[in-house]
Parts: C-alpha cells; structure tokens; sequence
C-alpha cells in the first residue's frame, strides 16, 4: 500500500521532508515498512488553504468585492491612495483561519511574506522588516506582508514601532489577536486598519475540512476513510478549531495505519477506537439532538433533585464534554433552582441567575466551574416544592372557571367615576395596620379560605410556615 498520507502536487506551505511533529506518526508508523516515503510536514500545513476559495467559514468576511477578495487579488497594490494595501486586524478564537488568510493574501502578485510572533519579536525587529519593505517596495515594486501572531502581547512602544510602516504602507500588515483589539492594540494602530471578526467554526465546517483532507491529495489522498463514529468524535474533540481538528485527523489515521494489514488492499479504516487511542479521550455516548440530550438532562435535574451531588456533578460534566450547549445547562439550572429548591433556600435561585449571566460572560472552559458552583449548591440545599405545587394549584383553579371578579375594595379608583362605582370603598392601607398586616378580603368570593402555598418544614422554609400561619389568621380574621 502506498503511502497513505500521499504527495500530490507540491505546496508552497509544505514543511520541508520533516516528518508531523506529535501526530503519532514519526519516523516509520507501527506496521509500516520503514521504506515508504514519510509524510511532508504537518497536514495542517499540507492542507491550509491556497485561494480564498479554499477557506472554511469566515463566509461573512468573503463575499465577492469583500476587502478581503480585493486584498488577496493585490488589488492597488502600487497604490498609495484608497485602493492601495490596507492593514487588517484578524480578531477570532484560535484555529479560525487567522494565520490562513494572512499566508493567502500574500501570494497575491507582487507580495513578500514576514512572520514575527508577539512572543519572541521586539522592537528591533520591528524596524529592520520596516526597512527591508521599505527597500522592497522602492527598489522591486514588491508589497511586504508582515504577519504579527499575537499582537495583544505588543506592548505600547513595540505597537507604536509598527506605525510608520502601518501609515505610509510600507508593509501590508496583517495582526492577529484572540483578545478584544479595542482593549489590547493602541487606538493610532487599530485606527489606520480594518478590523475583522473571525467567528467559530461550526460543527459543519469542521466536518467538511475533515472530510476534504481524507480525500485531498496534499492531505491523506484517499488512503483513510473514517466511520461516522470516528467523523462525528473528530469534529467534537475539535472545538471548532481547525488546527486541532487536522492535527487529530492525522494521529488517529497514525494509528489505523500501525494497525493495519500490510498485505489488505484499499483504504485504511479509521474507527472510534482510533480515534480514543490517538487522542486518549474517550468518546462519549451522546447525542444532541436525540435521546442522549434528553436522558441525561433528566438525570441531571433528578440528581439535583435527589440531593446527590456527585451524581449531579457527573452528569454536568458528561453533558460538558458531550459540547452540549452551556447555556442550555445553566437555563436547565434556573428552572430547577426555582421548581425543587424555592423557598427552601431562596438565595439557590439568585445563584443560578448569576451562574446563567457568568456562562454569557466568559464562555467555557472556565464557565464550567461557574456551572458546578452552582449545582454543588442546588444539590445540598434544602428542598422544596411548594411554590411549584402553588401556582400549578392556582393554574388550575383559573382553568376551571374559578375566581370570578374581583373584590370592589381592590379595583382601580384613580379614574373618573370609579368611586361611583364603589371601587376602593373600605380598602384598608395596609401599612396603617399594626404589623403592616390588615383584615381584608383579597380574593375573589369564590376562592375564599383556598391554601395554594403549602410550606413545608424543610430550610428556610420551617421559618415561613410559622409566619404564614399567623398572616393568614389576621389577614382572614380568623
């Protein structure tokens, strides 16, 4: 069998014969004759795209005439007016295309191509690829890419040395960041360049990079077909991140491979196995959009419900790193706050608002921790649901017709004429009673005496029915 990564047509972004550093597959592969021709670089490498056309996502920032198009095209290239090279801040997650687009826009005609990492370049660095576009540009009619990985790591100085080239075009800069520029890049920078937003990748587009590189012949050339097991564990692993997705790809195909026969004929099979073994996570057993969503979730919620906090925890993390939605879970965490805790402990609702506003505001990883603070806090907290049992006992009284009217004292006397209607007369102020608490009629006649709040004796709760006991007894006059 042929290599099974393929060769095909040679690519300006190969690394050299260096065999995939950390992809389960250096030097020769476990089974495989130490003879056959090792893989080119990286398949991430192999496989980053050569024309705008070959991105995945990012379609709002592509469309046709998009600054981007007219950039990679070399559009006014010579130009110093406004058609002329614009610098561009790629702001995304990682894995989203940022370095990709910074290496399509320079093969455009007349371009040179810089990279400097935030990490590792200063300022002197800065100014000698200033110099050199400089004498690129005046000497050879050539546009200097600089590609700067990590710009929010610039501090002030090393940005500002970045602005005479910035302004008089010298370099076509392109600065990627995974940190809100508006917070992290000096305003005279981010002024003078077009700022892009970079969104995830969808569960799609992952799926169709995956399958493209199974087929490519810069990528495994056919060699591999994946089971929809593996496929669908691939795209979840990946976290939209495109890097990952391809770098794991590469070491779950290493593996088939190693395991596979050297006399069978066609492609290598990748299964689920595979997949486990490369990446040492396991596959978990759930879907989305199916029964797994909504067996787990019940059990979730009957954890909480039950007092059993390990479970609870379990099934939040099983359902986390299913990449179920984490919002999804904080909402499932509100409701139960409310439906099987309630009174009980009243301050379990104010965590779990506060746990569904900090999911929004900082996302996952870290909103898992925010997640089990709260259901840690659910699951110990005293139970109750009688104000659940209360307004279901209340919907049903209004359903069957009951509750008619209401008391003449309590309706609106602020417009004309109502005092006419006896609206108002005899209401009692509550707040001039002993108490704040009034004898007075505040149900409709046929609802009278009607209990739909039942306390009970758990948490906080033990406080309130003794309260309630003694509200009710003046308030009916009992």
């Amino acid at each position: 069998m042929d290599d099974f990564f393929g060769q095909g047509p040679d690519n300006d972004d190969d690394g050299g014969t260096v065999p995939p550093s950390g992809s389960g597959v250096s030097g020769p592969a476990a089974g495989r004759p130490a003879g056959r021709t090792q893989p080119r670089g990286p398949l991430a490498v192999r496989m980053r795209p050569r024309t705008l056309d070959e991105v995945v996502g990012q379609q709002h920032l592509l469309g046709q005439g998009s600054p981007l198009r007219q950039l990679a095209a070399g559009a006014g290239a010579d130009s110093a007016g406004p058609a002329g090279p614009t610098s561009l801040i790629l702001w995304g997650p990682p894995g989203t295309g940022k370095t990709t687009l910074a290496h399509v826009i320079a093969k455009g005609p007349g371009r040179k191509f810089v990279e400097l990492s935030a990490i590792t370049a200063g300022v002197k660095d800065v100014r000698r690829v200033m110099d050199e576009a400089l004498t690129a540009r005046d000497l050879y009619k050539t546009t200097t890419v600089l590609f700067l990985d990590e710009i929010h790591r610039f501090n002030k100085a090393q940005q500002d040395a970045l602005l005479p080239g910035v302004e008089n075009r010298w370099v076509v800069l392109v600065a990627a960041t995974t940190e809100n520029p508006s917070f992290s890049v000096v305003s005279p920078l981010l002024s003078r360049s077009l700022l892009l937003t970079l969104r995830p990748l969808t569960d799609a587009d992952i799926e169709g990079l995956i399958q493209r590189a199974v087929a490519d012949s810069r990528g495994l050339n056919g060699k591999v077909k994946l089971s929809d097991e593996a496929l669908a564990h691939l795209v979840r692993l990946s976290g939209g991140d495109a890097r990952r997705a391809l770098t794991a790809l590469e070491a779950a195909a290493g593996v088939a491979f190693g395991d596979a026969d050297d006399a069978a004929e066609g492609p290598v099979s990748v299964e689920l196995p595979h997949t486990e073994r490369a990446l040492d996570v396991a596959a978990v057993r759930y879907d989305r959009a199916g029964d797994q969503h909504y067996d787990v979730a019940s059990a979730f919620i009957k954890s909480i419900r039950g007092s059993d906090v390990d479970a609870a925890l379990h099934y939040l993390a099983r359902m986390l790193e299913a990449g179920e939605d984490p919002r999804f879970i904080a909402r499932r965490i509100v409701i139960s706050a409310a439906e099987d805790v309630g009174m009980a402990d009243p301050t379990a609702l104010q965590t779990a608002v506060a746990a569904a506003q900090a999911v929004q505001l900082i996302g996952m990883p870290e909103g898992r921790i925010v997640l089990a603070e709260a259901v840690v806090h659910l699951a110990t907290a005293p139970k109750s649901n009688a104000a659940y049992m209360g307004i279901n006992k209340a919907t049903a009284d209004v359903r069957a017709g009951l509750g008619n009217g209401i008391p003449a004292h309590l309706r609106d006397a602020h417009y004309p004429g109502s005092k006419q209607l006896g609206h108002g007369q005899g209401y009692k102020y509550a707040h001039d009673a002993p108490h704040a608490v009034a004898t007075q009629q505040y149900p409709p006649d046929d609802l009278v005496g009607r209990d739909y709040y039942v306390p009970t004796a758990n948490g906080a709760e033990r406080d309130i029915s003794t309260r309630l006991e003694r509200l009710r007894k003046i308030i009916r006059g009992g």
